[in-house]
């Protein structure tokens, strides 16, 4: 009879793996709660939210709170907004860091090592310093109420990324350059039939990523916006939760529902691309320290 396979401290493999799913599976509940206590607000009347003591589970399902909550903010307006913010951003960002990425990494030229660690510097840079300084760019140039301000800089390279992306192809072999070279391919053919279908791991978590932060993005906006047609979803929340100042009825049912809703593309977009975004996230943590 064979004994059981042990671990390193000698407990039985068996009882390790068990006790490792269970400390997840509780961690998980923990993190998930959140967003169950968000689900079940969105679909309660307003009356069931503020009892006592809670209850976890809706007595009635509200599925109203999903058109109402919206309609109190014009919400239809501003998500098609900020999609088109968001995904010309996206394109922006991570097209040109990659481009900059790979002529720094492939492309021989005088101080392009000076260059990468300009790149890198400006990491450090914190953002908000060129607010003012953009703002009165954007004034004189006339686009200060525009989505301009929101879209041109992602087409200017983001540093972190420029930094991944170097990295990433650093780590592919010169030899495949050197066979697009004999079949006559440029620099810019190489790049697009050769190199992004290998790197397609990186860019795609840099899309996930780029994605989220202009979703997410609030400041910007705030600073650039004054009109209110042009109003992108994150202020649109905003505005939404600021009703509810010096309010004595609120109205938590309606804005979880719309907050539902205004998180689900993030959502979708993460699962949709969650395999490539775990394998770039495994590349980059080997290639990144290189």
């Amino acid at each position: 009879m064979t004994s059981p396979r042990r671990t390193d401290l000698g407990v039985p493999l068996a009882v390790s793996r068990t006790a490792w799913y269970l400390l997840c599976a509780v961690l998980s509940v923990f993190m998930l709660l959140p967003l169950f206590w968000m689900i079940t607000i969105a679909l309660k009347g307003n009356g069931d939210i503020l009892q006592f003591p809670p209850s976890f589970l809706p007595k009635e399902i509200h599925l109203e709170n999903f058109v109402v909550g919206p309609a109190q903010i014009n919400f239809y307006q501003m998500l098609g907004n900020t999609l088109i913010v968001t995904v010309l951003a996206t394109v922006g960002s991570v097209l040109s860091s990659m481009l900059v990425g790979y002529g720094l990494a492939r492309i021989p030229f005088p101080g392009r090592k000076v260059w990468f660690y300009l790149f890198t510097a400006s990491m450090f840079l914190p953002p908000i310093v060129g607010i003012i300084p953009l703002l009165r760019l954007y004034v004189t140039l006339g686009v200060a109420d525009t989505w301009v301000p929101l879209i041109a800089p992602a087409w200017l390279a983001n540093p972190v990324f420029i930094f991944l992306a170097r990295q990433y192809f650093s780590a592919i072999p010169y030899s495949l350059d050197e066979a697009a070279k004999i079949d006559g391919a440029g620099y810019l053919r190489t790049f697009f039939t050769v190199m992004l279908p290998l790197t397609r791991p990186l860019w795609m978590t840099m899309a996930i990523l780029a994605f989220q932060a202009t979703w997410n993005d609030y400041l910007n906006p705030l600073i650039f916006l004054t009109t209110e047609s042009r109003f992108v979803l994150s202020l649109g929340m905003a505005s939404f939760s600021g009703q509810f100042a010096g309010v004595a009825t609120t109205q938590y049912n309606y804005y979880m529902a719309t907050n539902l809703l205004y998180m689900l593309p993030p959502l979708l977009l993460f699962f949709l691309a969650q395999r490539y975004f775990m394998d770039g996230l495994s590349a980059l943590g080997t290639t990144a320290s290189k």
